[in-house]
């Protein structure tokens, strides 16, 4: 048996996850330039913005997210995936187009709705893409690159955003996506796409760039790929279908688990990092925290690949929502402490970080990357286009939401308060994945729709 070049198709999952690099880039990029938009001699703007202000320009790239997703979907079944990543780059592009021209507080809020169209475009295209280029034992590792670049571009703009100007930021993110289209111009298209397309001659071609094989060693593969397509291919697929048996199943456990994400109040740590660390008075200086924070999620972020198609998702998200849990509550604590102006808090500055430092590993080991993994792996073909723009959709509808009204809640009830309400989404989280989620690891994608029609009954061990 032709054994092939496994490196190829993580070589071109890495490429194709460059663009989530710069989405990364463009969702971290308030932490560092809100506190340069607040400051008089620092701001591209003839005045400092408001608090108001600052929470728009924070939830706005999660508003046009919730658009983003349908816009990819469509170029995704009617062009392919890979012209479905690769025209995410024009948003990206006219978003930091609009920063460096910035006149006004609403080119900021322009550009950060485009920025949001591309991020939803990516979330959605960018998972399909890689569980197609996928064999069954790797598919689980590379779904998870989505959260490992994603946080490389938070890492990027913690790192140079508070040590450059405002202006040479922005030209930071554009060499990132000028970097993406170019390299990603010379990846293939998937062969399911063409599969789906009735074009097998380019199907075989792209499986044998893939793979690294001849003709006569991806053939098996192929067919199975082809059988897989044709069944699939059997009936048109309509909106209503995602609703309906083994698809909707399939589309509740994706919208929980996006929604389990979000209300981990990840966005919000991440968006207004920098601001956390200034209110709760940490020992460290908020850019630096920011820095050592995000290198952390980096750090984590490359383990998972490494154990997910071991581990299996399951274990990973309870491990993931039990340490949320735990630093969300430290974070709550603390800043309940804090506010009530409790003495033992000056012994405690150290918290804020360790806190957070367990809070974002944990997430980065399950609830990061896990969802985009799960979505990508539970819809059949034919219904995919459809259901994973209205999952990732509501992904962002939440993060919207979470960042809107994270302050004015946290105005009202306190900062600590908030987190704990994060806290008790997780432990909900646990739950639902112990006694819901199904296990995927090492399946074909015709296994996981038996497991979800009923037809096969996982085994004890997936069921942990």
């Amino acid at each position: 048996m032709e054994q092939g070049q496994l490196w190829r198709q993580y070589i071109i999952a890495g490429v194709a996850n460059i663009a989530i690099t710069a989405t990364g880039f463009a969702l971290g990029w308030t932490s560092p330039v809100n506190l340069k938009l607040l400051d008089p001699d620092d701001t591209p703007l003839s005045q400092p913005v408001t608090n108001d202000e600052i929470s728009w320009i924070g939830s706005l790239i999660s508003a046009g997210a919730m658009f983003g997703p349908f816009i990819g979907g469509f170029l995704a079944s009617t062009m392919g995936r890979r012209w479905g990543i690769l025209l995410s780059s024009v948003p990206l592009i006219v978003g930091f187009i609009l920063m460096i021209a910035v006149q006004n507080v609403e080119m900021i809020y322009a550009g950060r709705f485009v920025w949001g169209l591309a991020v939803g475009m990516l979330f959605t295209v960018t998972p399909m893409y890689c569980a197609e280029i996928a064999t069954d034992d790797t598919r689980g590792a590379l779904g998870s690159f989505l959260l490992l670049f994603v946080v490389s571009g938070f890492l990027l703009v913690y790192a140079v955003g508070p040590f450059i100007s405002y202006f040479a930021l922005q030209y930071v993110g554009v060499a990132i996506v000028a970097i993406f289209c170019v390299l990603f111009f010379f990846m293939p298209e998937t062969p399911m796409y063409y599969l789906n397309k009735d074009d097998v001659d380019s199907a075989a071609k792209s499986l044998q760039f893939i793979r690294g094989k001849s003709r006569a060693g991806v053939e098996a593969e192929l067919d199975k790929m082809a059988a897989e397509v044709k069944g699939a291919s059997q009936k048109t697929a309509y909106l209503s279908d995602v609703f309906r048996g083994a698809n909707f199943k399939a589309f509740y456990i994706s919208c929980a688990l996006v929604a389990a994400q979000q209300l981990s109040g990840i966005n919000a740590v991440l968006f207004y990092m920098a601001t956390i660390f200034e209110t709760a008075g940490a020992i460290l200086d908020s850019a630096i925290a920011t820095i050592i924070i995000g290198a952390m999620q980096v750090g984590a972020s490359a383990v998972t690949p490494l154990v997910v198609d071991r581990l299996g998702r399951r274990m990973l998200l309870l491990i993931s929502c039990t340490g949320t849990t735990i630093g969300l509550g430290l974070l709550g604590m603390y800043f309940i402490l804090d506010t009530n102006g409790s003495p033992i808090v000056d012994s405690m500055r150290f918290l804020p970080i360790l806190a957070l430092t367990l809070f974002i590993i944990s997430y980065c080991l399950g609830l990061g990357p896990l969802p985009w993994v799960v979505i990508g792996e539970l819809f059949p073909i034919d219904v995919k286009a459809l259901a994973s723009p209205i999952a990732t959709a509501f992904c962002w509808l939440l993060s919207f939401l979470v960042t809107r009204y994270f302050y004015l809640v946290a105005d009202i009830v306190g900062m600590g308060v908030v987190f704990l309400i994060f806290g008790v989404c997780c432990i909900v989280a646990f739950f639902f994945t112990f006694f819901v989620v199904p296990e995927t690891k090492g399946k074909s994608f015709q296994e996981i729709q038996d497991m979800l029609a009923g037809k096969v009954s996982p085994s004890k061990t997936e069921t942990i």
